[in-house]
C-alpha cells in the first residue's frame, strides 16, 4: 500500500500551533472529515492514508487523552508513533530546541508536542521540516477545542451563532475558545473571579465582537447553549492551589448554574475533572454532560488533522 501523504516542501509546511492557524473553510472540512473517519472507525473499516508514516510525540507534561488519541490515531491511519519524553532525551539535558527540531523532523513525518511555553513550540516549528501540532501549551490547547466543537456539532448541529459559557480560569482552554469563536462565528461568555481575568494584550482586536466578560458565572450561563469549564489549578500552577480553591469556590458548575442555561444545553469538561470543585457530580455525570463523547472525539479530530496536514484535502 502507498501512503497518500504529500512531500513537505520547504516554506510550505503547515503547522497547527493555535486555533487561529486554520481558516473557517478548513475547519468546515475538518469537521466533516472527522465525522467520516469516525464512521469508518465505528464500522471497523480500514483506512491507511498514512501508511508507513511516523509521528513523533514529544511530552514535557503528563498526559492520558493526548498520548492515547495521537498514538492510536496514527496507527489507525496506517502509520507509527514514537514516544519521546524530554526527561529521557537530549532535550532534557539542554539540547537547543532548534537543534532537536532539525534532527527529529528529518527522521519523522509529523510531530506532536505537549510542553509548557508556547515559545518552545513556536521555535521548534520554525526549525522543523515537517508539520508540528500543539498537543498543549500553557497558552493554547487547539486540539481539545477542535474536539469540543466537533462534539457539539455532532450533538446539536452548527455552532455558528450559539453561545458558549466558560466558567473558570483564564487558561489555555479559555483563550483557545475565544480564538474559535472568532473563527467560527459564535459567542463566548467568560466568567472568572477577580485576579484571574483575561489579559487584554493576548486578545485580538476582533475578540470584542465575540467575547463578553461576565461578573458572575450566573450571567455567563444564562441562556447558554454550552457550558464548559476546566480544573481550577492547571499543570505548572500547583503552588497556587490553596489560593485558587478559595478564589474559585463560587465558580463550581452545579445544577443551579446549568438550570440557567437553555433546556437542551450541553456540559463539557476537557478532563481530568475534580468532582466537588469545578463541577458537581450531578452535572458531570448527569444527562446534559457529554464529556465522554468529547474525550473520544479527540481521536477522530486528530486523525482528520494529521491526515489533512500530511495529505491535504481528500474529499
Amino acid at each position: 500500500m502507498t501512503s497518500l501523504a504529500k512531500p513537505q516542501l520547504p516554506g510550505q509546511v503547515k503547522h497547527y500551533l493555535q486555533f487561529s492557524d486554520l481558516t473557517r473553510h478548513e475547519y468546515d472540512y475538518l469537521l466533516k472529515r472527522s465525522a467520516w473517519l469516525k464512521a469508518k472507525f465505528k464500522s471497523y473499516e480500514t483506512w491507511h492514508p498514512l501508511h508507513d508514516r511516523t509521528l513523533a510525540m514529544i511530552f514535557e507534561k503528563h498526559s492520558t487523552r493526548t498520548r492515547l488519541s495521537f498514538e492510536a490515531g496514527i496507527h489507525q491511519l496506517g502509520g507509527h508513533a514514537v514516544y519521546l519524553n524530554t526527561r529521557d532525551t537530549q532535550l532534557g539535558r539542554g539540547e537547543p530546541v532548534e537543534d532537536a527540531a532539525q534532527v527529529i523532523s528529518r527522521m519523522t513525518d509529523i510531530i506532536m508536542i505537549r510542553t509548557f511555553g508556547q515559545d518552545i513550540i513556536e521555535r521548534f516549528a520554525a526549525n522543523s521540516r515537517v508539520p508540528v501540532v500543539n498537543g498543549l501549551t500553557n497558552e493554547f490547547h487547539p486540539c481539545q477545542v477542535l474536539a469540543d466543537i466537533f462534539t457539539y456539532v455532532e450533538a446539536r448541529g452548527p455552532i455558528q451563532g450559539k453561545t458558549v459559557a466558560w466558567v473558570g480560569d483564564a487558561n489555555n482552554m479559555a483563550y483557545t475558545w475565544i480564538q474559535a469563536a472568532e473563527c467560527l462565528d459564535f459567542q463566548i461568555r467568560f466568567s472568572a473571579p477577580q485576579g484571574y481575568q483575561l489579559e487584554g494584550a493576548r486578545l485580538s482586536p476582533m475578540a470584542k465582537n465575540y467575547l463578553t466578560v461576565c461578573n458572575s458565572p450566573e450571567d455567563a450561563c444564562r441562556g447558554a447553549d454550552l457550558v464548559t469549564t476546566d480544573v481550577w489549578t492547571s499543570m505548572g500552577y500547583e503552588d497556587e492551589n490553596t489560593s485558587r480553591m478559595n478564589a474559585f469556590k463560587n465558580w463550581m458548575v452545579d445544577q443551579d448554574l446549568m438550570s440557567l442555561a437553555k433546556p437542551d444545553a450541553l456540559f463539557m469538561h476537557c478532563l481530568p475533572a475534580h468532582r466537588g470543585e469545578e463541577v458537581s457530580a450531578e452535572v458531570i455525570d448527569g444527562p446534559q454532560s457529554i464529556v465522554w463523547e468529547e474525550a473520544e472525539n479527540r481521536l477522530h479530530v486528530q486523525k482528520a488533522l494529521m491526515e489533512f496536514l500530511l495529505c491535504g484535502r481528500l474529499d
